[in-house]
């Protein structure tokens, strides 16, 4: 029996360079395809094809139908500015790009399975907010943020595109924040400052979590696709200065 063909959207940052050395590695995947407009790490361009184009590109489909995926992992969403994409940029990569993908995706004969890599940014933070969120929970609080309008714009793209689509299942993986050695995020500089600043008479309760378990979360995905949005979180919640120390 033939193994799933994946493809995965920004596979030269940091997530999708995981994943795709991940499911390349893996006996039930039978093919990679990555697709950025960034530099592809030399090792991974050997083991996976690599389109070198924008989301946006009308390139991008007659390849993807010649590689008869049947998953495809919406990676490519941005939360801060980045080399070659400063914060005017963040918009339009989000959700213009989600908007061509899903087009794309819609003329796809052998797809069955979408996979977005999302953000708990989803629910909002008010101080009026539950300790602990459910999914149905994500539309209770403004999204105040850019980038919380963003997701909450690119839910709702994917939601609709699953209505249209009953056949394809449509994952939504709600990511807390990821931390890990050699990720370069403005969390994970936070918590590795040798300094952080609190706010006096105030210890938030906050969930982290790692980048091998978000990879872990995603090929699981991959492989065993649900329908709807799905919590990706550390069991439990620790205090601002507990997980400091």
């Amino acid at each position: 029996m033939a193994g799933r063909r994946v493809l995965i959207t920004g596979v030269a940052n940091p997530f999708g360079a995981r994943l795709a050395r991940r499911l390349a590695a893996d006996r039930a995947v039978e093919r990679v395809v990555g697709v950025d407009t960034r530099p592809v790490d030399p090792d991974l361009a050997e083991r996976i094809d690599v389109v070198a184009t924008d989301l946006r590109s009308p390139d991008l489909p007659p390849a993807v139908r010649a590689a008869a995926v049947d998953t495809v992992v919406h990676n490519d969403i941005v939360q801060f500015p980045e080399p070659g994409r400063p914060r005017a940029a963040i918009h339009d990569v989000n959700v213009i790009g989600t908007l061509q993908l899903l087009t794309m995706c819609g003329g796809l004969p052998t797809l069955r399975a979408i996979v977005v890599r999302g953000s708990a940014a989803i629910y909002g933070s008010e101080a009026s907010a539950p300790a602990f969120f459910t999914e149905e929970d994500a539309e209770r609080f403004p999204l105040r943020t850019r980038f919380q309008r963003d997701i909450g714009e690119l839910e709702r793209l994917v939601g609709a595109f699953a209505r249209r689509h009953p056949s394809v299942a449509c994952t939504v993986l709600r990511l807390q924040p990821v931390v890990g050695r050699d990720l370069d995020t403005p969390v994970n500089r936070l918590v590795r400052a040798p300094v952080v600043p609190t706010v006096l008479g105030y210890d938030p309760r906050v969930q982290l979590l790692d980048v091998d378990d978000a990879i872990g979360a995603l090929r699981h995905a991959v492989l065993h696709p649900v329908r709807g949005p799905v919590n990706v979180a550390a069991d439990g919640v620790v205090s601002l200065s507990r997980a400091l120390r």
